[in-house]
């Protein structure tokens, strides 16, 4: 019976180990106003991409407006308050030193000048106060980043400046992105121990590269690097926490979206490499067929790794000299003889026949 037999491809490569996860942004924000009064206008267009400083909502200033313009008139009064007092003291000065007034009286004046001194400083507060406020009507982006909808309409009274502030949207940011997983404490030992090592640095310390497909995408085109790396196991589900970081530029990568991921997971090395094809399984075994020099079929048990450009990794049980059947399988029987036709397999995964064969 004719069966296709080849040497295991031996080749150096890199393990990846895959995990699922989903976007989220990098960063987000609940905009809420920092003052309190009636929505007058809101000035984007729900759902839309606004840039930085971009002016969102506008609560009515027209009480804010009010209030700086008494503080100003208080700086002003304060000022005029000061002049005199200063005018006084110089008077009481010239007075005692011809004995015409007493000496208390000059060090009340003083104290005077003092004291409205002190409140020239305390009106321009309440001015630089007032200028804020209302400043702050003006509810506005602080980066740039895409807005969802207005929650509250124009003419509502907004409450703001406390941590039970109205919400007015909420804006996340959108380029670059982060992709959140996790990873089993098992894998998070693993990277530890190839770090001590010296294999494979820690993502703590290295943006490890990664890359990452969609649901709808079957090539792992998008490259990113690692981010973060959280600093303790999760007590419930005993996983690490980590982050991803990709640009973004085309917006396609939304909050909330689920995708794979793949991340450096070994240092490199050789490894022997078979089609899945040349796998058979005995139950829970898995094992491979080997043709020796006398044609005769035996079966050798071995432990699989991740697949490598459509080939097996095989991680132990197979020697590089090995001849495996890798077409006909199902033709041969451990004990058996086949007619071997040599063949050669390549770096994509396919099978070329020998020359002469």
């Amino acid at each position: 019976m004719p069966v296709t037999v080849a040497k295991p491809l031996v080749k150096q490569i890199t393990d990846w180990d895959e995990y699922t996860g989903r976007f989220e942004a990098v960063e987000r924000v609940e905009v809420r106003a920092r003052v309190s009064g009636f929505l007058e206008s809101v000035h984007f267009r729900e759902g839309q991409v606004v840039d930085k400083g971009q002016v969102l909502f506008i609560i009515d200033p027209r009480p804010f407006q009010a209030e700086l313009d008494a503080a100003k008139a208080a700086v002003e009064s304060a000022e005029t308050a000061f002049n005199l007092a200063v005018r006084e003291l110089k008077r009481a000065e010239s007075l005692v030193s011809r004995n015409n007034i007493a000496r208390e009286t000059v060090d009340q004046r003083r104290a005077a000048r003092e004291t409205t001194r002190a409140e020239i400083l305390s009106a321009k507060a309440r001015v630089r106060i007032a200028e804020l406020n209302l400043e702050f009507t003006q509810v506005r982006a602080s980066f740039k980043g895409r807005v969802s909808d207005a929650r509250i309409d124009v003419g509502n009274l907004v409450e703001g400046g406390t941590a039970q502030s109205t919400l007015l949207t909420t804006l996340l940011s959108t380029d670059p992105i982060l992709f959140t997983f996790t990873a089993s404490e098992a894998e998070f030992l693993k990277y530890t121990r190839l770090d001590l090592s010296g294999k494979r640095e820690s993502s703590r310390e290295k943006q490890n590269p990664v890359y990452l497909r969609l649901a709808d995408e079957t090539d792992w085109s998008r490259e990113g690097q690692m981010y973060f790396v959280d600093n303790e196991l999760s007590p419930e589900t005993g996983t690490m926490r980590g982050k991803a970081i990709f640009d973004n530029p085309d917006g396609i990568l939304t909050p909330g979206v689920f995708g794979r991921l793949r991340l450096v997971g070994s240092a490199p090395y050789d490894a022997i490499l078979i089609p899945d094809e040349a796998v058979v399984s005995d139950q829970s075994e898995k094992m491979v067929l080997i043709v020796g020099d006398d044609a005769m079929v035996t079966a050798k048990p071995v432990k699989l790794g991740p697949r490598h450009n459509g080939l097996r990794v095989v991680r132990s049980g197979l020697g590089a000299d090995d001849m495996v059947i890798v077409r006909g399988v199902q033709r041969a029987r451990p004990g058996g003889k086949v007619v071997p036709q040599k063949a050669e397999l390549q770096p994509d995964g396919t099978v070329k026949q020998a020359p002469g064969s």
